[in-house]
C-alpha cells in the first residue's frame, strides 16, 4: 500500500490472527464426551481476523490486515487463502517457525462448539501502522485491554478512525477497570447476546443492553437466529434476522460486522447499517466458515430499513 514510496491511507485496519477453521458442519446432534458422531460435510477454510479482512475486501473497501504467519502447514493455507483474495500484504509478519492458530469447529443446525490452539507470537506495534496507513477504521477482533491495544485504541481517536471491537467470547466483565478503560475508547462494540450478558454479569439481555450503550457511543448486539440491535444515542433499533438454510455459523459474526462497518464507512444511518450486516451474517451461514462472504455487488444498493 505504497504510492511512489508513500503510504497510501487505507480506509480500514483489522488488526488479529489468523485461524485455520476445520469445520464439521451437519452434525444431526452435539458431540458428548464418550460418543462419536458423524457429520454431513467437512471444509478446512480459513478464519479468525482474516474473516474480517476478507469480507471487508469483498465489499469493496482497502484494507490492512495486520497479522502472524509462521512455517507450519494452517499458516500457508491462510496465507494462500489471503493471496488468492487479493488482499494487502503490507502489514504480515513472516515468522521462520511455526505460528499455528486453528480451531476445529463443530456445528449443528442452530449453533456450533469449537476448540481453538494458538502458539503464542509477540504482538504487533499497531500505533506505527496507524500513524503511518492512517485508517479510517480500526477493527479489534476481540477484546482486549493491554497496554499495546489500548495504545493502538487512543492513538485511533487521535487521528480520527472509528475503533469498532467485538469480544469473541472473551471471560471479560465490567468489574475489571481495564475492561471499562478499553470500552471508553471504543467507538461501536459488537458483542453478541451471550457475550453482553457476559461482560455485564446481567440475566436480562435488555438490562445488558441498556448498560453497555451507556459506556459505548454505539452498541450493536448480535442475536442470532432473534436478530440484532443496535443503540446510539439512546435510541435503539431492532432488525429480524434473515431466514437463509443455515450450514454453518462460524463466521457470521465476523461477516455481520464486515456488513455493519460497511455502511458506516458509507454513511448510512445506523439502520441501514444494521440492515446490511444482517445480509452479511445470514449469507455467511449458508456454507462453511468464511467462503459464503457477500461481495459488494450482493449489496446492490443502499438497503432500506424495516419498517
Amino acid at each position: 500500500m505504497e504510492t511512489n514510496g508513500s503510504p497510501r491511507r487505507c480506509e480500514v485496519l483489522v488488526a488479529g490472527a489468523y485461524f485455520a477453521d476445520l469445520v464439521f458442519h451437519g452434525l444431526p446432534q452435539p458431540v458428548r464426551p464418550g460418543g462419536e458422531v458423524f457429520a454431513e460435510g467437512f471444509a478446512l477454510v480459513p478464519g479468525g481476523a482474516y474473516t474480517l479482512a476478507m469480507a471487508m475486501h469483498r465489499l469493496g473497501h482497502e484494507v490492512l490486515w495486520s497479522a502472524d504467519f509462521g512455517t507450519d502447514v494452517f499458516s500457508g493455507e491462510v496465507l494462500a487463502a489471503a493471496r488468492a483474495e487479493g488482499l494487502d500484504e503490507t502489514a504480515f509478519r513472516h515468522h521462520p517457525f511455526p505460528v499455528r492458530s486453528l480451531t476445529v469447529a463443530l456445528s449443528t443446525a442452530g449453533d456450533r462448539a469449537m476448540v481453538s490452539y494458538q502458539d503464542p507470537v509477540a504482538p504487533t506495534a499497531l500505533v506505527p501502522l496507524l500513524r503511518r496507513h492512517r485508517p479510517r477504521v480500526l477493527m479489534l477482533p476481540q477484546l482486549r485491554w493491554d497496554a499495546e491495544v489500548l495504545a493502538a485504541a487512543e492513538a485511533a481517536g487521535q487521528l480520527g478512525a472509528l475503533v469498532v471491537m467485538d469480544c469473541h467470547d472473551s471471560p471479560a466483565t465490567l468489574d475489571d477497570p481495564g475492561v471499562r478503560r478499553i470500552l471508553a475508547r471504543v467507538d461501536v462494540l459488537t458483542p453478541n447476546a451471550s457475550e453482553a450478558l457476559q461482560l455485564t454479569g446481567a440475566t436480562d439481555l435488555d438490562q445488558a443492553i441498556s448498560e453497555l450503550a451507556a459506556l459505548v457511543p454505539t452498541l450493536v448486539v448480535k442475536r442470532g437466529p432473534d436478530g440484532a440491535v443496535a443503540v446510539r444515542d439512546g435510541k435503539r433499533h431492532d432488525v429480524p434476522a434473515v431466514a437463509v438454510r443455515v450450514v454453518d455459523t462460524t463466521a457470521a459474526g465476523d461477516c455481520f460486522n464486515a456488513g455493519f462497518v460497511h455502511g458506516l464507512l458509507a454513511g448510512w444511518e445506523l439502520p441501514a447499517c444494521l440492515t446490511a450486516a444482517a445480509a452479511c451474517g445470514a449469507a455467511a451461514t449458508t456454507g462453511p466458515g468464511s467462503g459464503s462472504a457477500l461481495r459488494a455487488g450482493d449489496l446492490d444498493r443502499r438497503p432500506v430499513p424495516p419498517a
